[in-house]
Parts: structure tokens; C-alpha cells; sequence
């Protein structure tokens, strides 16, 4: 029998980011029905699976650490620029707008997408095996970066509130981008090898001898598709907050809660990707997409908000308060005995998790 290859127009990972993104344009601003949020949301979760898909694709023809990158990237700069545009349509409510998005995407990430990679591929291998220098690289910097942009503007007394004066916004952003910028050479150019799968005897893996590599053509559409997939999940949960919102109020929940399950759904794919390169057994590349998605977060919101704050009305919140500075403190004290080791049990992908549980917990019951 003969298989008949569906034509790339015909297949579903093509229809329907095409379709949720006509959607978006749709729905755009407007104020939408029961039914209507339905529809979106099933379409968000196709667009979820769909950018996971083009993400694997192109991460085949170019290869580890570099499809990590172009999915943890391409996520960031979209969720960006929508935090730039509710900055600037929410005045003085959105004023902790950036601050709130980055830390929930340093805990989800930190402890959500990591300790669920870890448990995975704990359970499936009895071990997690990744390389310590790249991972501890990495976290090293995403624990400099939150602290300086997150904690240090609580405590400086030059202007009121958990807030930078210009001076020290401008070392901040610089401070980002020029460690983010260190981390991408590093990652890409330098010590690329610190960044690929190992095997439990500490030697390299070929992530990428799973089967023929992509034409350049396929790569190409996958990186286009990839763009709009990733528009309509972040549009479609922007689209939908309006009912969370309401959702959460009427249940009498913190505000903050908003913020932690936008988040969430803009973190699905990175997060569906890692799970499944782990049940793989390529952990290392698992925490590359979530390390790499962290520093992302850092290294181009402040920046970005850093220059918007120059035509911005309202305040910029960075400072965190006493509780999540404590799971700031504890992530980063528990993210370094887990990497040390260069591998990992159930257990500590269990602990990270329930870091990120009483996170979740406190959102709701602060």
C-alpha cells in the first residue's frame, strides 16, 4: 500500500494557526460571548500544539542548542510586545504589569517547566542526565539578572516605592541585554557543547539523529508558521483575559491571579516541548528551553519596558514584596543543588514542583 503524503497547505498544523489568526483578527478588541470564548479557546490550545510542532521542526534542521533558542526567543519577543501594549493602554494599573509577568515566567519556568522535565525523565530513564556547566551557566545568570531587576528596587531609597530612579533603570536594561547577549554567544558560538544531551556516562548525544533533517523549504514554512502560531496564542490569551478576569473576581481572587494564568498559556509550548525532549531522554535540551525561556523573560522584557517607560504615563513597578522574594530565594538556592550533581532523581523534580505549587498557592491566597 502506498502512503500518501498530505501537501503542507492540507495539513492541520498548517490550517489551523492560519485559521486561530484570522480569529484573532476577529475577535480583536472586542468584548466576547460564552460560545465565542470557546471557540478561542480551542483554537489556542490547536495554535499550542501547532507552534510545539514548527518549533521541533526547525530545531531539527538547525539543531540543538539552537531550536531551544529560536522557540524560547520567538515566545519572549511576542510576549514582549504585548506587555508593552497593556502597559500602555492600562496606565497606572499596569504599572506592575512587566514585573508580575517576568517573576511568574521565572517560576513557571524555574520550577514548573524543570521540575516537570526532571520528573519525566527521571521516571522514564531513573535518572535525569544533563550537563552541569551549561545548565549552572544559565541559572547563574537568570539568579543575577531576577535579583538585580526584581529585588534591588526595593530596597534603593532614591525614589518611593519598589521602583528604579533613570539612572538605575538604564543599568538595569543594559545589565539584561549585554548578559543575555553573553549567554546567547555562549550558548551558540563558544561552548556549545556545554548545551547538548548527555548520556549517563557523561558522553554527547546527537539530538538530531532521529531521522532526516528538513529541506530548507520545509524550514523556511515551519518558521513562518511558527510566527503565526505563537501571534495567535498570545492575541487569543490576550483575547480571553477579559473573561479570566471576570472569571477570578467573581470568585473573589487576587487580581494577580490574571496575570499567573496568562502566563501560563503563553508558556505552553515551550512547555509541551520540553516534556516531550525529555520522555525522549534529552533532558539537557528540556533545560534549555526552560532556562532559556527565564533569561529571555529578564534580558528583553526590562529592556523593552525600560524604553517604554520613557513615553509611559504611569509608574514602573519592578520591586517584588517579602513572600516571592523568599521563593525567589528558595528557587535559586534549590535550582543550584539540583544542577550541581549533573543529574537528577524524581525527588528533586517533586521539590521544584512544589515550589511552583506554593507560588500558585499564595497567587490565590496571598
Amino acid at each position: 500500500m502506498i502512503t500518501r503524503i498530505r501537501p503542507l497547505a492540507a495539513q492541520w498544523t498548517t490550517v489551523v494557526p492560519v485559521l486561530a489568526l484570522v480569529l484573532l483578527l476577529l475577535t480583536w478588541k472586542r468584548s466576547l460571548p460564552g460560545p465565542v470564548v470557546a471557540v478561542v479557546a480551542c483554537f489556542l490550545a490547536g495554535a499550542v500544539l501547532a507552534a510545539v510542532h514548527h518549533a521541533e521542526v526547525i530545531a531539527h534542521r538547525v539543531g540543538e542548542p539552537f531550536g531551544s533558542l529560536v522557540l524560547a526567543v520567538a515566545v519572549t519577543v511576542i510576549e514582549v510586545a504585548l506587555i508593552v501594549t497593556l502597559m500602555a493602554d492600562g496606565g497606572d494599573k499596569s504599572a506592575g504589569l512587566a514585573r508580575d509577568t517576568v517573576f511568574a515566567a521565572v517560576m513557571i519556568t524555574c520550577n514548573g517547566i524543570l521540575g516537570l522535565c526532571i520528573l519525566v525523565g527521571a521516571l522514564k530513564h531513573r535518572v535525569a542526565v544533563f550537563n552541569s556547566e551549561g545548565t549552572g551557566a544559565a541559572f547563574a545568570t537568570i539568579a543575577t539578572l531576577a535579583t538585580m531587576s526584581l529585588v534591588l528596587p526595593t530596597f534603593t531609597t532614591s525614589t518611593p516605592g519598589p521602583q528604579f530612579n533613570p539612572t538605575q533603570l538604564v543599568y538595569a536594561a543594559s545589565a539584561s541585554i549585554v548578559l543575555y547577549g553573553l549567554f546567547v554567544a555562549t550558548l551558540t558560538v563558544r561552548h556549545r557543547e556545554y548545551f547538548l544531551p548527555v548520556t549517563p556516562a557523561g558522553d554527547l548525544l546527537d539530538p538530531d539523529d532521529h531521522g532526516d533533517r528538513p529541506t530548507q523549504r520545509t524550514t523556511l514554512a515551519a518558521a513562518a508558521l511558527l510566527a503565526v502560531a505563537l501571534t495567535s496564542v498570545v492575541g487569543l490569551a490576550k483575547g480571553v483575559s477579559p473573561t479570566i478576569e471576570r472569571g477570578v473576581a467573581a470568585a473573589g481572587l487576587p487580581a494577580a491571579v490574571v496575570g499567573v494564568v496568562i502566563a501560563l498559556l503563553v508558556l505552553l509550548p515551550e512547555t509541551i516541548a520540553a516534556v516531550r525532549a525529555a520522555s525522549r531522554g534529552q533532558v539537557q535540551t528540556s533545560l534549555n528551553l526552560a532556562l532559556g525561556s527565564a533569561l529571555a523573560s529578564i534580558g528583553l522584557t526590562i529592556p523593552a519596558v525600560a524604553v517604554a517607560s520613557a513615553w509611559l504615563s504611569g509608574p514602573l513597578l519592578l520591586g517584588l514584596g517579602a513572600t516571592h522574594m523568599v521563593l525567589l530565594a528558595l528557587t535559586v538556592a534549590v535550582g543550584t543543588l539540583t544542577v550541581i550533581p549533573r543529574r537528577a532523581t524524581p525527588l528533586q523534580g517533586g521539590v521544584h514542583l512544589a515550589i511552583l505549587a506554593a507560588y500558585l498557592v499564595l497567587a490565590v491566597s496571598p
